[in-house]
């Protein structure tokens, strides 16, 4: 595949990404703050039903020789602290790197501050990477996948996993379903409780 492709492919993808992304309504930042406080898991059933739709096809990709893995090495300091500051951020922000793009797309003014923050931040990392190294590539297990820790073949392992997340999937919907979290007629935003939401004055009130 020509570089060309290869980008052109990579717009395609993104711009398939963004629209679901925005259909999803996951990149509200209500939906992103009330997943990370537990008050509602649309994000995490949005996620879930990605990893088990992607498990699927790389599963399938691997079965039939058309794709290898190909897996990044596991390094726990900068794992997990790259983790820790991106959680906070995007507990902050109420954005992550992709959904920031979402919300700049639709019109949320302070998704731009955001959007600078991560660039000036991904630019200074860049800068102090050659000191940062030598501590984040401590503790390093090198490319540790579990298929090898458990002597499973990828693609049983896969195809397994997947169907467990379709059941967690389902008995979560049961529990919490979409609909209830959210509102029938919400658009992302998640609705006030009734209890505080503020009353509409009727034309037979005014006139009292």
């Amino acid at each position: 595949m020509s570089v060309l492709s290869a980008v052109l492919l990579g717009l395609a993808m993104g711009v398939v990404f963004g629209f679901l992304l925005e259909k999803s309504r996951v990149f509200e930042p209500a939906v992103i703050l009330g997943q990370l406080q537990l008050r509602n898991f649309l994000m995490l059933k949005i996620f879930l039903s990605g990893v088990a739709a992607g498990l699927v096809v790389i599963g399938a990709l691997v079965a039939t020789g058309l794709s290898g893995l190909h897996p990044k090495a596991t390094l726990w300091t900068a794992d997990i602290v790259g983790g820790l500051i991106l959680g906070a951020g995007i507990a902050l922000a109420g954005a992550c790197p992709g959904t920031t793009l979402a919300q700049v797309g639709v019109g949320y003014k302070d998704a731009r501050f955001t959007l600078a923050g991560g660039l000036l931040g991904a630019l200074t990392f860049t800068y102090l990477e050659p000191t940062l190294r030598p501590v984040l590539l401590e503790g390093g297990a090198g490319k540790l996948t579990l298929d090898k820790v458990l002597g499973i073949p990828f693609p049983w392992l896969a195809f397994g996993f997947a169907a467990l997340l379709v059941v967690g999937l389902v008995a979560l919907e049961r529990w919490r379903p979409w609909r209830e979290e959210i509102g029938a007629n919400a658009d992302g935003l998640l609705p006030p409780p009734e209890s505080t939401a503020p009353a509409v004055p009727t034309a037979a009130s005014g006139r009292a």
